[in-house]
Formats: C-alpha cells, sequence, structure tokens
C-alpha cells in the first residue's frame, strides 16, 4: 500500500508521498512515488501515485519519454500542453493506456488499478490540483475540498478534517500534512518511511522546496512526540463520562 496527499491552498501546494511498497509481509521495499517536472519560470507539475507499480511506472516512463521526444516526433507532451486541464488528461490518458495494455495480455484489470495526485501552475493560470482515478478520468480541487488523498487515506484523514483551510501558511500546511502522515504510521504497517515531501509557491513557477524525510528526521521525531503529548492532555482535560 502507500498514503499520499496533496493540499491546495491559497498560497501554493503541499504534496507528500511515502515510499514503502510490499508483496507479502517479508517482501518489502522501497519506490519514490513523488514525481516532479519544471520548466523553470514557465511551468511546474507534481505527481503522486498509488497503486500497482508496473502501471504507475509505465505511466512515468511514458512521460518523460514524451517530454524527451516531443520536439522531434511533434508529441504533444506536459511542456506543450496550454494549461493544468490539458496537463491532467494527458496523466489521465496515458494512465488509461497503460492499463488497457495490462488488461490486453489477458491480466485482470482489477489487479493493475492505480490512481494519481496531480497539480502545478502553467503560466498566470492559478495553482490547480487534480485526482486521477485508474480509468483516467479525474476531478479537481476546489474551496470546499481544497486536499486529496489516495492510497492507505483513512488513519490521517481526520486531522486533515478538522484542521485544513485554504489561507493557511505553507509551513503550517506542511506540518498537518506530517501529522497525518504520522496517524497513518502507527495504525498500518503497509505505509513507511521515508517520506518525501515537495512544498510549492503559487507563482514561483519553481520547484525549489523538496525534502525527504527519514526514519530519524529531527523534526518529525519531535513532531510526533509532541502530537502523542498533547492529545494525552487533551483527553486528560475533557470532563469524564458519568454512567
Amino acid at each position: 500500500m502507500t498514503y499520499c496527499v496533496g493540499l491546495k491552498l491559497e498560497r501554493g501546494l503541499v504534496m507528500a508521498a511515502d515510499t514503502r511498497t510490499n508483496a507479502g509481509l517479508d517482501n518489502i521495499a522501497s519506490f519514490r512515488k513523488l514525481h516532479t517536472w519544471e520548466k523553470r519560470g514557465e511551468r511546474v507539475f507534481v505527481l503522486l501515485s498509488a497503486g500497482n507499480l508496473a502501471v504507475t511506472q509505465a505511466v512515468i516512463a511514458e512521460l518523460d519519454e514524451q517530454l524527451a521526444n516531443a520536439a522531434a516526433e511533434d508529441i504533444k507532451s506536459l511542456f506543450e500542453v496550454s494549461n493544468m486541464y490539458q496537463a491532467a488528461r494527458l496523466v489521465g490518458m496515458s494512465l488509461k493506456g497503460a492499463r488497457e495494455t495490462h488488461v490486453e495480455q489477458g491480466l485482470s484489470g482489477d489487479a493493475f488499478s492505480a490512481q494519481f495526485i496531480f497539480g502545478g501552475q502553467i503560466g498566470d493560470e492559478p495553482v490547480r490540483l487534480f485526482h486521477i482515478y485508474s480509468e483516467g478520468n479525474f476531478i479537481e480541487a476546489k474551496a470546499d475540498t481544497p486536499f486529496f488523498q489516495i492510497g492507505e487515506h483513512k488513519y490521517g484523514k481526520p486531522i486533515l478534517d478538522r484542521v485544513v483551510g485554504r489561507d493557511m501558511r505553507l509551513g503550517e500546511a506542511a506540518k498537518v500534512v506530517l501529522l497525518s502522515f504520522d496517524s497513518t504510521l502507527r495504525s498500518n504497517l503497509s505505509v513507511g518511511m521515508p517520506i518525501d515531501l515537495v512544498v510549492y509557491n503559487a507563482g514561483s513557477l519553481a520547484i525549489d522546496r523538496v525534502r525527504r524525510i527519514e526514519q530519524n528526521d529531527p523534526y518529525f521525531t519531535k513532531l510526533s512526540q509532541t502530537w502523542s503529548e498533547q492529545l494525552r492532555a487533551a483527553v486528560e482535560k475533557i470532563e469524564e463520562f458519568d454512567i
């Protein structure tokens, strides 16, 4: 499994993914699930992946190949599309095509499901964030829904529901995202560190704030310990239930 979360805020984007993959209790590995592309000063893209690893890697490879061959073969790539909607369509078509290839080989379509969270900015267009489904269709984050999660999302969702607001500072939002990861890591062994995190400032058109958070990261360790202490203190302050 995996856990990925993307927040679209007035100040920009906060996007993060874990790196654990497993095919059984004794077959655990780490693969990067956060990918970025940029044409500095013009456009930036961040992609989070969850689901079948063969499918998600095929999509990433196709997007990279489109970028490498677009000029020579007149292929439309992320660097040629005119807006983020068209970019999301391009990712969705790549995902749909990768899944159909496996199904055509006689393999079960359900076994090759995958999803993406895709965000970024092109030129003067506002920052946009999309949830792309296995079928290639997608929805966009709006004011009422400023974040998306994919993978093992249920443990990290409560804090996001209670705390996230579109007017949050990016550093504050990154803190909340990491708290949602802490809750998920404590409750589900199929999600594991390190965590890859991108914080993007709207209008910068450059991906400068990227960080990999390892197992013994001092900030994450302090965050986890403080969160546990504060939760216990809050519970103690609440009046007991009188049966």
